[in-house]
């Protein structure tokens, strides 16, 4: 259990970093959305899904497969990251290629191709930043990629302040992304090479061909993964317009706020499953359950919340005229409760060396989205692709879950058990609000103190987890 309430521990300082970039994301989201209107919002909504679908080919996978391995072996990390660099420059190049030629195929119109190329730079220099952060993470020194993930997110948030007072429109706003990116990398780019190893840019044929052979598993994991997050909004567009897509791009970056977290889960937890797997498949499991405990005490209770006050949430950030995002903002938000939960499967799956099996069941979410979305988009517009993209969770949940059992990875009863727990102090929630029927405002500490209390007098959290919080806190 030591190595477990370490990891936890180590957790604190990107927990922080996580807490800042979702208080700056939450707001550049909702001036950003009330500042270009419904229908430029939609233009800027295509254009982060577009290349979110793609980024993948800036990176072919090879930088989770370099994380996994310095994870084990830190005097690799200099070799490893030299490749990495002009490896990840000349599949950032193909992207961006293939990006425009894509978009001119879709007829897409000249402001929305512009700015999806801009963004494809954006995203280009993110998963630069990206490598370099997890590598601080296999070395299990989180500080650095805090402190880079908070001032990328406070300086965007400062950028879009600026774009909004000096009126320079859509155009603005993108270039307020660049910045922040292209500042945030310098900084971790000199961090890791003052803290953590010197890197040496060199080109290895014989290497880069292993290592991007090695890596194609999880890039077509992650290329199927964000396709089926992502796809929706790339569809919505040709199939029922702007205005449609705008609406859906407000509830999801909502729930993309909110699913930041998860990226501290993520970040902490691969590279220190991957030693776990190699030494001890118990303090596998135990990581893994007691960190989906934890994200499913939190997000549950959120999500049934939510249901009772999607309108008032969409009206109080929004405005009026993104009312009709309440609808999908509350089948949506159940989507985050499945997605940590699936994300903390595949991440433990990954770590197994079991990334092969991952792509399979991504690319089977990926048929199952796509083909329900053709029926489901044109009849019920972005309510359909909302509920699609639930059906598609709730699908790779299962799906995940058999994998685990088939490679005796899979959570004991207790785990089930405290996740029941869970679902009945949300529930016993849900009802209290139903007859209550209180402002949105007074529910809010109302329905925590219920909440908590049933949590209680449930017995959720056992002495392991009491020893955990207070290791967090540093009070043992």
């Amino acid at each position: 259990m030591s190595q477990v309430r370490t990891i936890f521990k180590n957790m604190s300082w990107l927990l922080i970093s996580q807490i800042i970039a979702s208080i700056c994301g939450f707001v550049w989201t909702i001036v950003i959305a009330q500042y270009l209107g419904v229908n430029d919002y939609g233009i800027l909504g295509f254009a982060i899904s577009f290349t979110g679908i793609l980024t993948v080919l800036n990176d072919l996978g090879v930088g989770t497969h370099i994380i996994r391995h310095i994870a084990t072996d830190y005097d690799s990390a200099s070799h490893y990251l030299g490749n990495a660099i002009p490896l990840k420059s000349l599949f950032s190049a193909f992207n961006f290629g293939l990006s425009l030629i894509i978009l001119i195929i879709m007829k897409c119109n000249p402001l929305t191709i512009q700015i999806t190329l801009l963004f494809t730079i954006e995203a280009i220099l993110k998963s630069f930043f990206g490598l370099f952060a997890s590598t601080f993470q296999a070395f299990e020194e989180g500080k650095y990629q805090a402190i880079g993930n908070t001032v990328m997110n406070l300086l965007l948030l400062i950028f879009v302040f600026i774009v909004i007072f000096t009126d320079t429109g859509i155009f603005g706003i993108t270039f307020a992304y660049l910045l922040s990116n292209f500042i945030a990398l310098t900084y971790i780019f000199y961090a890791l090479q003052k803290h953590i190893t010197k890197i040496n840019i060199q080109f290895d044929r014989e290497f880069c061909k292993k290592i991007t052979i090695a890596s194609i598993p999880f890039a077509i994991s992650g290329l199927l993964h964000t396709l089926y997050y992502s796809i929706d909004i790339i569809m919505l567009t040709p199939l029922v317009g702007d205005y449609a897509t705008g609406i859906y791009n407000a509830t999801y970056r909502l729930i993309s706020v909110l699913t930041l977290f998860y990226g501290v889960y993520g970040a902490v937890i691969f590279p220190v499953m991957s030693r776990m797997f190699k030494n001890s498949k118990e303090l596998l499991n135990i990581s893994f359950e007691k960190s989906v405990k934890y994200l499913m005490l939190i997000i549950i209770p959120i999500a049934v919340a939510t249901q009772f006050y999607s309108l008032d949430i969409i009206l109080l950030f929004f405005g009026k005229d993104y009312a009709a995002s309440s609808t999908p903002l509350s089948i949506l938000v159940w989507t985050i409760c499945l997605i940590f939960f699936n994300g903390s499967v595949a991440t433990v799956l990954n770590a197994s060396f079991k990334e092969i099996a991952v792509a399979k069941l991504n690319f089977i979410a990926v048929i199952f989205n796509v083909v329900l979305n053709l029926y489901m988009i044109p009849k019920f517009s972005y309510n359909g692709a909302a509920i699609t993209t639930v059906l598609t969770d709730l699908l790779l949940l299962f799906l995940y879950l058999y994998v685990m059992k088939q490679i005796n990875l899979s959570p004991n009863k207790k785990f089930y058990l405290n996740i029941v727990k869970i679902i009945i102090g949300s529930l016993i929630l849900g009802i209290a609000l139903y007859f209550l029927n209180l402002n949105m405002w007074l529910a809010l500490p109302i329905g925590i103190i219920i909440y908590f209390a049933v949590i209680y007098v449930l017995r959720v959290f056992d002495e392991d987890d009491k020893y955990i919080m207070k290791e967090i806190i540093g009070r043992n």
